[in-house]
């Protein structure tokens, strides 16, 4: 489990830090609601973590067996992700009217551990 968590951390942070990136950039920049800008980076995030997760992350941990099944829990995970990171913006720049850089903080701490725990041991367990 070790090994899992530090790849899981290496992996996890590149994506996370890709999201936050695709989010951060457009909501602080360019002038796009932050809700979608967070819409915009979970698809980002979505996308690269699947190929890496699945390919080294979780290399050799449970069964693939059935690749749909896999594919449709971990796009299942990806909606908590999503949920998640849009209660984090919407609560850090809309309810509560701060900077867009808030929300970075619960997403890069709070959302990873979540889907750690939840792909390990519902989607590659």
């Amino acid at each position: 489990m070790f090994g899992q968590i530090t790849r899981f951390v290496i992996t996890g942070g590149i994506v996370t830090a890709l999201g936050a990136i695709a989010y951060w950039v457009p909501a602080t920049f360019m002038g796009v609601p932050p809700l979608l800008a967070n819409f915009f980076g979970y698809v980002v995030a979505m996308i690269s973590g699947y190929v890496m997760h699945s390919r080294w992350s979780f290399k050799g941990h449970g069964t693939r067996d059935d690749p749909v099944r896999t594919t449709t829990r971990f796009f299942i995970v990806s909606l908590v992700s999503l949920g998640l990171n849009s209660l984090w913006v919407w609560l850090f720049t809309g309810l509560l009217d701060g900077p867009t850089w808030w929300p970075l903080i619960p997403m890069i701490f709070v959302t990873p551990a979540v889907t750690f725990l939840l792909n390990r041991q519902w989607v590659f367990g």
